[in-house]
């Protein structure tokens, strides 16, 4: 089907922060096309004690004379996990079920096998993960989507915040957001706003309200007030619905006892602040330059506004090497404060990336200021790491840094990471935090990376208490979720839940003692049993056996974490309990997968929903293909060209490429890639087609000759479509394609595969393969030729540029206007990227670096006219005169 004919419903869901926050709700982006009503939409959003349950309801008719397919996407917070999904089509409901994901994976490939085709399901932006299904509606009919997620609520600056991000894209006749909320403690604080309508307009349609435990917030525009103007059929709803709340905390604690299990919610107010020893880790590789590091800079100086009097801290910067501010940690005065912003205002960006020696050396200043007393007793110490790449100098294995980072910190203190964009080892960073008490954040490179970092520095600003232990009864509790943390910080909250040994009991008594700035504090919370039973009388706003799914919730949450880091027969025991668990509660997490079974031309088709990492895509993974519905973990981008030649940039943040051909003479040299910092380039010579051709097709041409050069390491690579020829300074090595050779050298490797391709990596950080097409020898037109990929460029610095290297950096486009082209198996559409409007054309092209003689198709949006809008700059700016 053309892509123009697909009628698409899209909702998205942003998440909260990965320590805090209340969970980022739907974002919702509906539309209609060629005979498809989308007539409903409903988020019906219950909060009972923080625990959401989430209900996203789409209902579509098909007016259709002939059979439609209806897409829905939902794009949902990381933090959440699928409990279900159903498909309702004509009043026959199709459910699905969780499942192993071995199980799972089983009957994905036999659908496979069977050749059938599916939809996507993905990660999806900074919080997202994209759940999508397809399916065939017969004319006449109707169908429903209903998908249902749940999710812990985590405290974030001393609130709980829904965004809704509204997109509509039309006027539907039934949409509704309704949220009910239930809180014990009492709500002290509602409210709603939209960035996208009037408060005028606002007013009519939103209604939100709290008086003692409930809360209500609705939003049910009319379709007269969805209209951006009195007379037009487009709808204003585009932008930003936020939902803030909290409770009232006239005691700290709060514990809740429902059938069996408890949930205990700590949150101290009007406690003095800890001094806080801080040791800011700033890489400042080549990396780094440009935007990132003012960006960063930036941040910096707004931290050390907020650096409070009390406290202590030092910068270490890291590059090959590594540099301190001063020798040792300093009190934070007002002379010393304006010393740093100076020396902060001072960093330059320079060589390669040393994270082990720049780590310990951090490690080390804060244990020798508490050994020396030169900090007070009653402080604490917090490490804050930033890194955009992987560690290539000194310790660069991953494992032994994080052994060597372990054994230095000694469960002293917390180590918190922060990775700069995607081109990096992410699960390296958050194990390695995770197993020192600490957490891992994403910075995106956007324009608000400095508000970014800020943020996360104000989330461990203020620390309350150190050491903090949450007690019960012995004996009296069984399966407790975590009960000690390093810190509780204000604005967040501390939640510990479990199971009761004896329901009968009568009183539950909990105690929570930590060190604050003065002295030490216990804090105690005595339950009448017979109270609690009173919140059970509050059906309409309770979903049943919410405190029993919060534990579970909260229990697979921390087993997947401990896993992360466990090794042998302990793993396979926390796999085993969470895996338990994810079945039993019906959760879509890591270790499950959702199968649904739906209809598709009168035979059953298999879907089935994945939960994806950060982290590269696990080799047991299922794939996304067919009529599958699979979770992906987020990918590295990937650029190549091939062919004729055709230009590909696939981003995998919008699930989507973009594509463009450069029509040049034989012989031309194009630069494909020049990185100034670590002195890297890429150039391709053209080929044409062979001569005495009789036929009157368009001509084709190709790249025959790449040169590939280091200028650091005195190093140079020519391929052709005969040999390739290595120089090392002035020695010279050759090969052919019929050869199957590995060369090797400090921070460089080449490895031929006959016939097939060659790969080169440059350390860590850099890998691209040459891929060699043969054709048929006494072919009358063609030559042999390459195919370039990129399958690595996070070593590659943000002074990349050339055909491909410009798209190293990230960029953003937006495709709109979808309507069918000269070509009606081709639709044409709108493209706005770097401040250019385009026309562009839905096409495919293929991707031969796994299968060389066949290759995979690659559906992309082609910019006309050699790239022009879409390149810097018009294609004839990267001619050069050589390979060199």
């Amino acid at each position: 089907m053309a892509l123009a004919q697909w009628p698409y419903l899209i909702l998205a869901l942003l998440s909260g922060l990965a320590v805090s926050g209340f969970p980022r709700n739907p974002s919702l982006l509906l539309g209609a096309v060629d005979g498809i009503e989308v007539y409903s939409t409903k988020v019906n959003c219950k909060v009972t004690s923080r625990f959401a349950h989430n209900v996203v309801t789409t209902r579509a008719v098909n007016h259709a004379n002939t059979a439609k397919e209806v897409s829905f996407d939902v794009e949902l917070p990381k933090t959440a996990f699928i409990t279900n999904f159903t498909l309702t089509i004509d009043g026959v409901t199709y459910p699905g079920k969780v499942k192993e994901k071995e199980v799972a994976k089983k009957q994905y490939e036999k659908a496979v096998s069977q050749g059938k085709t599916a939809g996507l399901v993905k990660a999806s932006g900074r919080k997202l993960e994209k759940f999508t299904v397809s399916v065939n509606v017969a004319a006449g009919s109707k169908v429903t989507f209903e998908l249902t997620y749940e999710e812990l609520l985590k405290r974030h600056k001393g609130k709980y915040e829904m965004y809704l991000k509204v997109q509509p894209k039309q006027l539907v006749k039934h949409f509704e957001i309704t949220v009910d909320i239930f809180e014990p403690q009492g709500i002290s604080t509602l409210d709603a706003e939209a960035s996208f309508i009037t408060n005028d307009l606002l007013g009519s349609a939103l209604t939100k309200s709290f008086s003692g435990k409930k809360g209500h917030v609705s939003f049910k525009p009319s379709l007269d007030q969805q209209r951006s103007c009195p007379t037009c059929t487009d709808s204003l709803l585009k932008g930003d619905f936020i939902i803030t709340y909290d409770v009232n905390r006239e005691s700290p604690a709060n514990v809740q006892i429902v059938n069996g299990y408890f949930v205990h919610f700590f949150a101290p107010q009007g406690l003095p602040v800890v001094p806080k020893s801080v040791v800011f880790v700033i890489d400042v590789s080549g990396s780094m330059h440009g935007r990132k590091m003012e960006q960063t800079k930036d941040a910096l100086l707004k931290i050390l506004e907020d650096v409070k009097q009390d406290d202590y801290l030092n910068f270490i910067l890291f590059s090959g090497d590594v540099t301190t501010w001063k020798d040792s940690l300093v009190p934070a005065t007002p002379e010393n404060i304006q010393e740093a912003s100076k020396f902060v205002m001072d960093i330059q960006d320079r060589g390669m990336t040393n994270i082990n020696d720049a780590l310990l050396r951090g490690i080390s200043m804060l244990n020798k200021a508490r050994e020396e007393h030169t900090v007070p007793e009653r402080s604490t110490s917090i490490i804050i790491m930033l890194t955009d790449g992987d560690a290539n100098v000194g310790e660069s294995r991953p494992e032994k840094i994080q052994e060597n980072v372990r054994n230095a910190i000694g469960g002293k203190f917390p180590l918190y990471n922060l990775g700069f964009g995607n081109n990096l080892n992410y699960n390296f960073l958050e194990n390695m935090a995770l197993e020192n008490h600490g957490l891992a954040r994403r910075i995106y490179e956007d324009s608000d990376a400095n508000l970014q970092l800020q943020g996360f520095y104000e989330e461990v600003a203020n620390p309350l208490l150190t050491g903090v232990e949450v007690e019960y009864p012995q004996n009296a509790i069984l399966d407790l979720t975590q009960n000690s943390y390093q810190h509780f910080y204000d604005g967040s909250e501390i939640v510990v839940a479990g199971r009761l040994a004896d329901e009968d009991m009568n009183s539950f008594k909990a105690a929570v003692k930590g060190h604050g700035a003065i002295n030490d504090l216990t804090f105690t919370e005595e339950v009448d049993m017979k109270e609690m039973e009173k919140a059970l009388q509050e059906r309409d706003y309770i979903f049943g056996d919410y405190i029993e799914r919060l534990w579970a919730y909260l229990t697979i949450e921390q087993l997947l974490d401990k896993r992360k880091n466990a090794q042998g027969e302990e793993k396979e025991i926390l796999t085993a309990q969470a895996l338990e668990l994810s079945l039993k509660y019906h959760f879509v997490t890591p270790l499950t997968s959702m199968v649904v079974t739906k209809p598709e031309d009168n035979e059953n088709q298999t879907a089935i929903a994945n939960k994806p990492g950060e982290g590269p895509l696990d080799a047991e993974e299922v794939p996304s293909m067919a009529y599958l519905t699979s979770y992906q973990a987020p990918q590295t981008p990937y650029y190549y060209v091939d062919g004729d030649p055709h230009f590909i940039i696939q981003i995998p943040e919008k699930d989507d490429a973009i594509c463009f051909n450069i029509d040049e003479d034989p012989g031309t040299v194009l630069r494909l890639i020049q990185d100034p910092v670590t002195g890297l380039t890429v150039n391709g010579q053209i080929i044409g087609e062979k001569t005495g051709r009789s036929d009157s097709q368009t001509r084709r041409t190709y790249f025959g000759k790449l040169g590939i050069a280091s200028a650091q390491m005195d190093f140079r690579i020519e391929v052709t479509w005969e040999n390739i020829t290595l120089w090392n300074g002035d020695s010279l090595s050759t090969f052919s394609w019929l050869d199957t050779v590995m060369v090797t050298q400090d921070g460089l490797s080449v490895m031929i595969n006959r016939k097939k391709n060659m790969v080169v990596s440059f350390g860590d950080g850099v890998t691209f393969v040459v891929v060699l097409h043969q054709v048929w020898k006494k072919e009358p037109a063609h030559h042999d030729f390459l195919g370039f990929y990129v399958v690595n460029s996070r070593g590659m610095s943000a002074q990349t540029h050339g055909l491909l290297g410009q798209f190293f950096h990230p960029f953003d486009f937006q495709v709109s206007d979808v309507h069918p082209g000269s070509d009606p198996t081709k639709p044409d559409a709108t493209m706005v990227v770097k401040n250019h409007q385009l026309t562009v054309t839905r096409g495919s092209q293929k991707d031969y670096r796994k299968d060389i003689s066949v290759g995979r198709n690659v559906a992309c949006w082609f910019v006309h006219n050699n790239g022009q809008g879409l390149i810097d700059g018009i294609h004839r700016d990267y001619i050069v005169p050589n390979l060199f």
